[in-house]
């Protein structure tokens, strides 16, 4: 059993000017007040960078034709009205602050009550479309990720980026390392360690249909997959040491692309699919190297850290952490850096806690992240635009790998 405990805005950094955004009320007009959905509106509208949502809650009739006094100094007043019968339903109302104008209105439905969450993503990306922001598509989207459960069981699960809404896809014996196979986030790869070899397949979310890509001995791990998902990086190591592999999925050839007597893991295409990023021990500790796919020079990507362990990539964009401190017994110290294919430009994303597992959101705005501190385990956010950061508690069940 697993004990999971959520909570809205546990930290927030604000490095903009606060003129170049929206001042906005949030109104509960539901008959039953519901402090998840206010608190996820909250969320939506300040990790979208482009509002500056009112720290006061309020609540009042939907169908108010006038806004009260004590919002007039509000740019917009956004009323909701949640419903659940047969489902959920919820109805949206944009107004003016200053003349209580509706700009805006629409309602949304869903079968499930669960995914009450994503009806709440979907009105703010309305909303800040309809105000012609910057697109936040990416609210919307699925996070997954495998968390273990018991010694040799681990599930795979689907959430939204606040895990408010959480499904397990996967439970089971031992399955790790998911992967979204596309950027519809219809299919995902993940490793099954229930056979007689590890063996990588690739599961359709919404039809069941699972394939077997293929399997090795030792370990074989999706880590990455080009633009138009024809092809993907794989970590191997079918003669013990591992190494990455570009693996064509229409004809299943393989094609070494390190051949290094050490460690090689977690491929990611760069450089428009020509170079790969990775992490190797070619130092004597873990450490980012870039490489040509088909050339054999290696080039050293960074150059501080005493362990830098994991590494994201878009177009020419890299994340990764890195460990600052050395304590034997105790622990250490992971932050998020954001840097570029040639090494330079370097600069924190974070700078307290321990940072692991960064990942770029579907257009290269948005950083994501698990924060362990001493108060607690959070998913983190850092908006790369506006340079504010969002965290939402996790509990305590251990993330082993998560993409989004």
């Amino acid at each position: 059993m697993s004990v999971w405990v959520f909570a809205i805005d546990a930290s927030l950094n604000i490095e903009k000017d606060v003129e170049a955004r929206s001042h906005i009320a949030v109104v509960d007009a539901s008959k039953q007040t519901n402090s998840s959905i206010y608190d996820i509106f909250v969320a939506d509208l300040k990790i979208s960078g482009h509002f500056i949502p009112s720290s006061d809650r309020y609540s009042e009739g939907f169908d108010t034709p006038i806004v009260t006094p004590k919002l007039k100094n509000q740019e917009y007043v956004l009323k909701y009205k949640y419903l659940q019968t047969n489902g959920a339903k919820l109805v949206i109302r944009l107004l003016r602050g200053s003349d209580s104008k509706e700009v805006f209105k629409k309602s949304y439905a869903i079968n499930n009550k669960s995914k009450m969450p994503f009806l709440v993503h979907k009105a703010v990306y309305d909303i800040n479309g309809f105000l012609r922001y910057p697109d936040i598509g990416w609210i919307n989207r699925y996070v997954i990720f495998s968390r273990y459960t018991t010694p040799r069981h681990s599930e795979i699960v689907v959430a939204d980026y606040t895990f408010r809404y959480k499904k397990v896809i996967i439970r089971g014996g031992l399955n790790l390392f998911p992967k979204w196979a596309s950027r519809d986030q219809k299919s995902f790869f993940y490793t099954s360690f229930n056979g007689l070899y590890p063996t990588l397949y690739k599961l359709n979310l919404y039809t069941g249909a699972k394939s077997k890509i293929l399997q090795s001995e030792g370990m074989v791990v999706c880590s990455d997959i080009n633009s138009n998902a024809s092809k993907i990086l794989v970590t191997m190591a079918p003669n013990s040491q591992p190494d990455i592999y570009e693996v064509d999925l229409n004809t299943k050839n393989k094609y070494r692309i390190t051949k290094f007597a050490g460690i090689d893991v977690n491929g990611k295409y760069v450089d428009d699919d020509k170079n790969i990023v990775f992490v190797s021990n070619r130092l004597g500790y873990a450490n980012i190297f870039k490489k040509s796919i088909r050339g054999n020079s290696v080039t050293q990507l960074v150059y501080h850290g005493k362990n830098n362990n994991s590494v994201d990539t878009y177009k020419d964009k890299i994340v990764y952490s890195s460990r600052e401190s050395s304590n034997e017994f105790g622990s250490n110290n992971f932050n998020i850096y954001l840097t570029n294919s040639n090494g330079y430009q370097t600069r924190a994303i974070t700078t307290t806690g321990s940072n692991q597992f960064p990942r770029f959101n579907s257009n290269g705005t948005v950083i994501q992240y698990i924060k362990h501190t001493s108060s607690g385990s959070y998913i983190g956010y850092s908006n790369l635009n506006t340079h504010l950061s969002l965290l939402f508690n996790l509990g305590i069940k251990k993330i082993q790998a998560i993409d989004w």
